[in-house]
Order: structure tokens, then sequence, then C-alpha cells
């Protein structure tokens, strides 16, 4: 479990995202399309093709993560 301070902004992608892709895959795609920093704090979520995986990729200052998620029961809301 990842604890989150509260100042930190979270940018949900819209689409689905190839979740074979790295944390240097994603912050790469942060840059390009959102034009914002990947390593200044904020946390990134993207979704899978079926909507059952969800990769997360946060900086906290310190240390970069990317964390992997998989629906149990259906699939993650469509946002």
């Amino acid at each position: 479990m990842i604890t989150v301070p509260g100042n930190v902004r979270v940018w949900l992608a819209t689409g689905h995202t190839d979740m074979r892709r790295g944390f240097r895959a994603l912050a790469l795609l942060v840059q390009e399309t959102l034009k914002r920093d990947p390593h200044a704090g904020d946390l990134y979520a993207f979704r899978g093709r079926r909507s059952d995986l969800i990769k997360i990729i946060w900086h906290d200052g310190q240390g970069a993560d990317a964390s992997l998620d998989h629906a149990s029961r259906g699939a993650f809301l469509h946002v």
C-alpha cells in the first residue's frame, strides 16, 4: 500500500495504455502528452485495454514507484 500525502494531484489517463510499459515509458508519455514533469510529485494512473489492470506511477521526491493492480471482480470503472 502506498501512503500518498493529501496535497498530491491525481491524474487519470483517458483511453487505454499498453501495460507492458515501465516507469520510464509512462513518464515519457506524461511529459509528451500532458506537458507535466512526472518527477514533480503528482500521481498518474493508467488502465489496460480490458480495464482489468491499472498502473500507477508516482515520484515522492526520493524515489519513483510504478505499481500495478488487477481488478479481482470485473473491471475498473471507465472514466
